[in-house]
C-alpha cells in the first residue's frame, strides 16, 4: 500500500527514531508499504519518519541508477536497513545535489563523506555490515539522517537556507504539490 509522505514542517521529521526489537508481520507489512511508497514516488530511498513512523528503519533501491549505468556495482535491490549504525566514514568528501521526497522539488548541493561503513539488520533480521561508496553511501547517509531528525537542508550553508526560508515556510503550510500522496502536518509555529 502506498502511504502518504510527510512534508517539511511535520514534527515527525525532526524526531529521533526508536530501535526495532523484533521481527513481526506488522514490521514486514511496513517494509512492503515503504518500498511501494518509495517506488510510487520514484524515489531511491525512504525512511520510516517520512511515512509518520518512528521505527529505526529505511529502505533503499538504486535500481533506476543501475539501469541508467550510473551505479553499476550495487547489491541486490531493494535493500532494507533496520537499526542501522554508521560505524565509520571515509576521509574524502564529495559534493552532490540532493533532493528529498519530504521536500518536493527542492535540490541543493550537500557535502558528505564519499564512503561509509554501516552495520544493520536486513529484512530477515540478520546482522549485516558493509562498506559502500558513491551513490549508495550518499543515500544511506541521507536516510540515516532522517532517523536522527536531520534533513538535508540542515547541511547546506546558512546563506542558502535563508534564501529558501520563504519556500520552506510555504511548504510547511501545505502549499506544495507532488506526483505522490503527501501528508501535511502543520507545526504550531509555521
Amino acid at each position: 500500500m502506498v502511504l502518504p509522505i510527510y512534508v517539511y514542517g511535520a514534527p515527525v521529521l525532526r524526531e529521533q527514531t526508536e530501535d526495532v526489537h523484533e521481527n513481526s508481520p506488522a514490521l514486514q507489512q511496513l517494509i512492503d508499504d515503504m518500498i511501494d511508497t518509495m517506488h510510487g514516488a520514484a524515489g531511491i530511498g525512504l525512511a520510516a519518519p517520512q511515512v509518520g513512523r518512528m521505527e529505526r528503519l529505511f529502505v533503499v533501491d538504486l535500481t533506476p541508477l543501475a539501469e541508467e549505468g550510473e551505479q553499476p556495482d550495487i547489491p541486490s535491490q531493494p535493500m532494507v536497513f533496520i537499526n542501522p549504525e554508521i560505524i565509520a566514514e571515509g576521509e574524502t568528501e564529495t559534493e552532490f545535489e540532493e533532493g528529498c521526497l519530504s521536500i518536493p522539488d527542492l535540490h541543493e548541493t550537500v557535502i558528505r563523506p564519499e564512503a561509509v561503513r554501516v552495520r544493520f539488520l536486513n529484512r530477515a533480521f540478520e546482522p549485516q555490515e558493509m562498506t559502500v561508496d558513491g551513490m549508495m553511501a550518499r543515500v544511506i547517509q541521507h536516510e540515516y539522517d532522517h532517523l536522527e531528525g536531520i534533513l538535508f537542508i540542515d547541511l547546506i550553508s546558512p546563506f542558502r537556507r535563508r534564501l529558501l526560508r520563504r519556500r520552506l515556510r510555504e511548504m510547511a503550510r501545505g502549499e506544495v504539490d507532488a506526483e505522490y500522496p503527501l501528508a501535511v502536518d502543520t507545526p504550531r509555529s509555521a
